[in-house]
């Protein structure tokens, strides 16, 4: 045990660089999950409702917002983000990962400082769409770039990571908001939305330290570039080959090449295998929506408030709160256990039940002190659940399963087609729980848990197992034909020995040394096969 750890805690060591990579790039998400536990508290301020809201009347003695202003104002984020990460397979193929982060960047600064200054609801509604378009760069493009950045081992824990500072953002968003929400002017939501520029302008900078995507630059054909950048990312030539990796990837492109020499929307469903492949990164990714959980992030505190259920920031924080830990015990174990099929079976199983008992409780019980005890305590263990179990291996699912050649034109349909199903959700969601129209409040779980028990049939079914897989490993599974199921088991030939040299990597620099003789001869060998 104490062997394994200490080979663990080497391979960390000689990947940092593309670790701190990775970390700096996955602040994007941050900026993300901020924007949602901001707006989500600021449908519930006194100060943001007097400019945008109705004043209390007879029938319901509390400051509220029109359900058509609460869709807009969730909705069209989440609009903006389908647009244009919809179209990341034009942005990646011409302009770059990097260069899409810097748009994004810019995007997110201008769109905040509009909602900060406007008291008009056509201000807040552009506000909020152009925030969309910066969301969508973010997230389609950082999750591309640490997706082909990390080796197999670490592709888990890079996208964790990513989810990680979207639950740490909420949970920072719904802090600042439970700050300064007794104000009773416009700084009550303007203060709020101003932590939104952080994030992006330390991201804006670390990028000009950082390399290209490797695998984007060898796609384009710039093979000198990658390897440069790949040079910059890998561990020493004592401990790496940069040449070996570099001539796996070429191999793979040139035999995705011949699948279909050209490269457009149209190849996503053009031959069986990219068919399928587009297939099941969409769907597994959209997964996400299919759990429900944007109900309980974009309207949590809302839902709080208009349920009763004692204070609605206090609660939104503690579910925040418990969504990081859950994000953090996922990223502990991700790297080792992280089985993507055994985790997501668990957590929509966890996900549906939850849903199901706030719903059935609510029905029995609406509106006492001990319903809102139960409600909150399950929207805790069912948030646990889909940051530790589902989120990270959805967004894993939508990169590492898609063809090398596609991965920018997939990626980007698939997160396209997710914020879609997240936009249905928000959009819909006003009309359920908000009083001036069905008001079913927590009865609205009775529509996600069944939505959560199907996507268990089609994950057991039809989701491949790619953990510790190479890009190119899973490329050649694909290639195979194997059923979802019979993935985890199935030895790979062509790839294999990428992986082989990649846990050579992470063992201890002396047995390193002590292999090396051994083992030259057997090197030359599998790289003369990679380079066939």
């Amino acid at each position: 045990m104490a062997g394994v750890q200490m080979n663990q805690e080497a391979g960390a060591r000689l990947h940092i660089k593309a670790l701190v990579a990775m970390t700096f790039v996955s602040l994007s998400s941050f900026q993300y999950g901020l924007d949602f536990g901001v707006i989500g508290g600021l449908q519930a301020m006194v100060g943001f409702l007097k400019v945008f809201g109705t004043p209390p009347t007879e029938e319901l003695p509390k400051w509220n917002i029109s359900s058509g202003r609460q869709q807009l104002i969730s909705s069209l984020m989440v609009l903006g983000a389908f647009v244009s990460s919809s179209s990341a397979g034009f942005t990646s193929r011409w302009v770059g990962r990097k260069p899409s982060l810097w748009i994004a960047c810019a995007l997110v600064f201008v769109s905040t400082a509009i909602m900060q200054a406007t008291t008009d609801i056509g201000g807040l509604y552009a506000g909020r769409l152009i925030l969309g378009l910066a969301n969508g760069l973010l997230m389609t493009h950082a999750q591309l770039y640490i997706t082909e950045i990390v080796p197999a081992r670490y592709r888990g824990l890079g996208i964790s990571a990513f989810t990680l500072w979207v639950a740490l953002g909420s949970f920072v968003g719904n802090l600042v908001d439970y700050g300064t929400a007794e104000r009773p002017d416009r700084s009550s939501y303007i203060i709020p939305l101003g932590t939104v520029h952080i994030l992006p302008g330390i991201l804006f900078f670390a990028l000009f330290f950082l390399p290209e995507s490797p695998r984007w630059l060898a796609a384009r054909g710039e093979i000198a570039k990658a390897e440069k950048s790949l040079t910059w990312l890998r561990p020493p030539p004592t401990h790496w080959s940069v040449a070996d990796e570099l001539a796996e990837m070429e191999a793979a492109l040139a035999a995705e090449t011949q699948l279909q020499s050209s490269i457009g929307l149209l190849d996503l469903v053009r031959n069986p295998i990219d068919r399928r492949r587009t297939t099941i990164a969409v769907l597994g990714l959209t997964t996400q929506a299919a759990s429900g959980a944007m109900f309980l992030i974009s309207y949590g505190t809302y839902f709080f408030s208009m349920a009763d259920v004692g204070d609605a920031f206090s609660n939104s924080c503690i579910l925040t709160g418990v969504g990081v830990a859950g994000l953090v015990m996922s990223n502990l174990v991700i790297t080792r256990w992280g089985y993507r099929r055994p985790m997501m079976l668990a957590g929509f199983a966890l996900c549906g039940i939850a849903q199901l008992i706030i719903a059935v409780v609510y029905t029995v019980e609406p509106g006492t002190e001990k319903t809102g005890k139960v409600i909150v305590g399950i929207s805790v263990i069912y948030i646990v659940a889909y940051n530790g179990l589902i989120s990270p291996y959805a967004w894993l699912s939508g990169g590492e399963l898609s063809s090398q050649r596609l991965r920018s034109y997939t990626f980007g349909i698939a997160t396209a087609i997710g914020f879609f199903g997240a936009w249905l959700t928000t959009f819909t969601a006003p009309y359920f729980i908000n009083p001036d129209s069905l008001n079913w409040g927590p009865k609205y779980g009775y529509i996600w848990a069944p939505s959560c028990f199907i996507t268990m049939v089609w994950i057991y079914f039809y989701l491949p197992e790619a953990k510790d897989r190479t890009l190119e490993q899973i490329d050649e599974m694909f290639e195979a034909r194997l059923p979802a199921r019979k993935f985890r088991g199935y030895k790979c030939t062509g790839a294999h020995a990428a992986l082989e040299k990649e846990k050579e990597a992470e063992m201890p620099h002396a047995i390193h040394e002590e292999e090396d003789g051994a083992s030259s001869t057997t090197k030359q060998h599998v790289v003369a096969d990679a380079k066939v």
